[in-house]
């Protein structure tokens, strides 16, 4: 295979060679037909030609070859430079208290605020200024070319009172639902902007069920006793009875022809609305401000384009049921940076619709750029899924601190989603204190929290073959390197589907210290190289079930560890251990449920 992959590299660099050569002849005998010398039109079509066969070729050869390493690097380099556009805006500046709006934190400022961002939007563009103060306000709708700069010390607080947020049509985790109008929002729209040094705060513990189990006993009393009702179990608490009346249905916001809005009425406090929902605009900046205590999801941008989020802080409980930080669903071109999240959900979500309307949609998320970001509180730190049926790809991650999130790299995805997730590219993750995995591929998720509560029993997915066809997801492409977690309960968790195996991932240069190592299925041509692993339980370090074509290279580990490798299952094959001392191991290798000693090959 080394002889092979040799090979392969001598062919690409001659071929590469010789497209140079193809362009040298072309640009010379194109200069030579514009000095009418002679007629070479032929021969520049048939350069073009011989070049677009060429380039065909070294993609076809390193496909096959499976070199994973030089397309990685490849666009690794093409994604470190994506364009995002930022908007531009004129100078002029609007104030909201010339519209008559009062900064005592009780004076409902709804109108005020929206006829500020009205009259801007008129006049061609321009700054809505908040000053410092307490503005209370109803839901408002951001316009074209109006950047809302609140100052510092300005607080911009969304109104408990459910009665101003009216039911409007929208999405919600991948489908299109009725919601409660969201406090900000922004439908087509180009050049909008939030921006500044002040908060702006949903008020979302008016909306958001909680469960027992994620208070202290006195914060328990203390919630049932503000009001609201309790479930039949007595186990969450809902704020209203239109709330507890919404969790007895699944997705009751679903618009479907048979529901009126009096169904919708019946459930409307369930019907949280997200913080901030931009839906098909284009040219948005994000910055300075703090985002906080959201209903639901904080920020929310839907099929929208040229993204720039930056220096922003984004808060929830962390208790905050679908508490996300930013949920990225079918977008284009983005950009966060130098951003903190500490939330109640995922963190840094890359979604894309769910299932088949999903699949109609079509539009996946492409083209992100995530750099220099710190996580603490989260569900995931990164995280694609597992809204993912339109796809997601060109995914570029670098430079995070992940301290505190459930997971770390978390991609998860369930059948019947389909949708395609690849060529995604992370590097440089610092993590500390993982309670679950410190990365994670899941094709088995099952929509509940990732770390149990405590009581908590949960049943392993049963396992069967299923025939592959649209509703199949698929994770591959995937290049992570430059890794470091102090302290997971799992390093590496890997869970394809029988029909659809996890595959083409490559992870290299880690140091991950961790109660267990890594555990392996279902999943086919993925690179382990130069990963170091410092675990508590090591019985099997690595467990690998119905997986081929494995690469473990400069596998390094704690010496005397009871056994290193246990292969399970008869469709395993094509496993490789190179450059590691086994011999150090208790055990190098078990071989249980079918799976044979010929299925692995050691080599120095």
């Amino acid at each position: 295979m080394e002889a092979f992959g040799k090979a392969v590299g001598t062919i690409v660099v001659s071929a590469c060679k010789k497209v140079l050569i193809w362009k040298r002849l072309r640009k010379y005998s194109t200069s030579r037909m514009q000095d009418n010398r002679f007629d070479s039109s032929k021969i520049v079509s048939i350069l073009f030609m011989k070049e677009k066969m060429i380039r065909k070729g070294i993609l076809a050869i390193i496909s096959a070859a499976g070199c994973i390493s030089l397309q990685a690097q490849l666009t690794f380099n093409t994604l470190k430079h994506i364009k995002v556009t930022e908007p531009r805006f004129r100078k002029d500046t609007f104030v909201i208290t010339s519209f008559g709006a009062v900064g005592d934190g009780k004076t409902l400022n709804t109108s005020a605020i929206q006829s500020a961002i009205d009259a801007v939007h008129r006049k061609g563009g321009g700054v809505v200024f908040i000053p410092s103060g307490l503005w209370l306000s109803g839901p408002l709708i951001l316009k074209s070319n109006v950047n809302l700069h609140l100052a510092h010390q300005a607080t911009l607080l969304f109104t408990k009172d459910f009665n101003q947020y009216p039911l409007v049509a929208g999405n919600w985790e991948g489908l299109p639902q009725m919601r409660c109008q969201s406090p900000l929002s922004a439908t087509d729209a180009v050049n909008v902007a939030i921006t500044g040094k002040g908060i702006i705060d949903g008020n979302g513990d008016a909306w958001r069920m909680v469960k027992k189990d994620k208070l202290t006993e006195s914060q328990w009393k203390k919630l049932v006793a503000s009001g609201g009702v309790l479930s039949e179990d007595k186990k969450t608490w809902y704020p209203s009875q239109k709330s507890l009346a919404g969790s007895g249905f699944t997705h009751p916001g679903y618009i479907t022809p048979e529901k009126d809005m009096s169904f919708y009425e019946q459930v409307k406090d369930f019907l949280r609305p997200n913080l901030l929902v931009l839906t098909r605009c284009k040219y948005i900046l994000l910055e300075g401000v703090t985002f906080q205590n959201s209903p639901a999801w904080c920020l929310h941008p839907l099929m929208s384009e040229h993204i720039t989020v930056r220096n922003i802080f984004v808060k929830n409980p962390w208790y905050a049921q679908n508490g996300d930080g930013i949920d990225v669903e079918s977008c284009k071109n983005v950009l966060i940076e130098h951003s903190v999240f500490d939330v109640g959900d995922d963190a840094l979500c890359m979604k894309s619709g769910r299932d088949a309307e999903g699949r109609k949609r079509g539009i996946p998320t492409e083209n992100v750029v995530i750099r220099n970001c710190t996580v603490y509180a989260s569900h995931g730190g990164f995280v694609i899924g597992s809204e993912m049926s339109g796809g997601v790809r060109n995914i570029y991650v670098r430079q995070c601190t992940f301290i505190g999130a459930d997971i770390g790299l978390r991609f998860k995805t369930a059948r019947g989603r389909g949708g395609v997730v690849e060529n995604i590219f992370i590097e440089n993750i610092f993590m500390k204190d993982i309670p679950g995995e410190a990365i994670l591929f899941d094709m088995y998720y099952a929509a509940r929290d990732p770390i149990p509560l405590a009581g908590e029993k949960r049943e392993l997915p049963k396992v069967e073959m299923k025939p592959v066809d649209e509703t199949t997801p698929s994770f591959r492409n995937f290049y992570i390197r430059n890794v470091y977690c102090n302290g997971a309960d799992k390093a590496i968790f890997i869970r394809g589907l029988p029909e659809m195996h996890v595959k083409n991932v490559v992870l290299e240069n880690m140091v991950l210290q961790a109660d267990k190592g890594i555990d392996i299925q279902e999943a086919g041509n993925i690179t382990f190289r130069n990963i170091t692993l410092h675990t508590q339980h090591a019985d099997p370090l690595v467990d690998i079930t119905q997986s081929e074509e494995l690469l473990f290279e400069n596998l390094r580990f704690d010496k005397n560890i009871p056994l290193l490798f246990r292969i399970n299952g008869d469709r395993c094959g094509r496993i490789r251990v190179k450059h590691t001392h086994t011999s150090l191991a208790k055990e190098p290798y078990r071989f249980e449920l079918g799976a044979r000693p010929d299925m692995l090959l050691e080599q120095k």
